[in-house]
């Protein structure tokens, strides 16, 4: 492996904005500059939490290219073009899955030039299996390291609402630090896709005061909190006016909601929109967390780097003697 790689970077949240996706610049920012990464961006055009690692299969994925200037604003084509001044690189926005993005980059944009996918960072913490499951952030890295290239998704834990900007750079120094201590130092795995290497991993940054002290924030190795969730939607009838729908993200302020339209039309009583039952999921009991999850590293304040497999997990192996059946009717 090179060791100064060509990275994927790539999110579920989209482009930079400042409610939705306010992360992805700053860390492309030191991927480039502090560490003196050669980055590629390939994104959502708009934001696609909660997909997991859904693909298209039967629309025609449709493609712009965007050029973001230093405040995260910047001018979409259809054709590529040089850039102006102001402009920082040429990235690609998809109209498409974080899933589909990643393999989109992979095998079609940047043929057999990628080292390492970056995916993130995510507007949230994706501790647990409920959030990791569901989440495009791990979605696309988990698309990726399907591809044999090393993977790495990255979150912010939100725990303050609203998050101090002042956490954003100690965080993206941390993360940087962390993504280049992995690369490095990439841990082994018999049962991994690429030669024995672990498959991708999942990082965890709580956003907290003490990302800002001398000392700053203690770093865990984790295994996923095995957790559950409830309703995560709520029947709206048409006999209802208005109603609030929440932002899809774990960590999503509660002043961050879409207001949904009146219905047009007769629906009858099966209309469902998303509305999710989080806080045992958001606040667990201390005594609920396993020593040594995700979930637990976030509670107490610590980064949380999870190694992963790109498959489901197996709960008892297979006797090799005992591989047929023999059922009594």
């Amino acid at each position: 492996m090179p060791s100064t790689p060509t990275v994927l970077l790539t999110n579920d949240d989209g482009p930079p904005d400042a409610k939705e996706s306010p992360y992805v610049l700053g860390l492309y920012r030191h991927l480039t500059q502090e560490l003196g990464w050669n980055v590629k961006v390939v994104l959502p055009s708009s934001q696609k939490s909660w997909i997991g690692k859904a693909y298209h299969i039967k629309e025609v994925t449709k493609g712009k290219y965007f050029y973001p200037r230093e405040d995260g604003t910047g001018e979409t084509t259809l054709r590529p073009r040089p850039l102006k001044d102001g402009e920082l690189a040429e990235w690609v926005l998809l109209d498409a899955t974080p899933a589909t993005c990643a393999n989109v980059a992979l095998h079609n944009l940047y043929k057999d030039q990628i080292d390492l996918v970056i995916s993130g960072p995510n507007l949230g913490r994706n501790t647990s299996s409920a959030f990791a499951l569901s989440s495009g952030t791990i979605g696309a890295a988990m698309s990726s390291s399907l591809s044999k290239k090393r993977s790495i998704a990255i979150s912010y834990g939100t725990v303050v609402h609203p998050t101090p900007a002042s956490y954003f750079e100690p965080a993206h120094v941390l993360g940087c630090r962390i993504i280049n201590y992995l690369w490095h130092n990439w841990g082994a795995d018999d049962c991994g896709l690429r030669e024995g290497e672990v498959d991708l991993y999942s990082v965890n940054i709580p956003l907290i005061e003490d990302i800002l002290s001398e000392e700053g924030l203690k770093i865990s190795w984790t295994k996923i909190w095995r957790n559950s969730y409830g309703r995560l939607f709520k029947n709206v009838s048409d006999s209802v006016k208005e109603h609030v729908v929440k932002a899809p993200g774990p960590d999503a302020p509660t002043d961050h909601l879409t207001q949904a339209k009146e219905p047009q039309e007769e629906t009858g009583d099966l209309l469902f929109k998303w509305a999710p039952e989080m806080k045992g999921l958001i606040t667990p009991s201390p005594d609920a967390l396993p020593v040594g999850s995700d979930g637990w590293a976030l509670h107490k304040g610590y980064v949380s780097v999870t190694p992963l497999r790109a498959s489901f997990g197996e709960p008892v192996g297979v006797d090799a003697e005992n591989l047929l059946w023999k059922m009594k009717l």
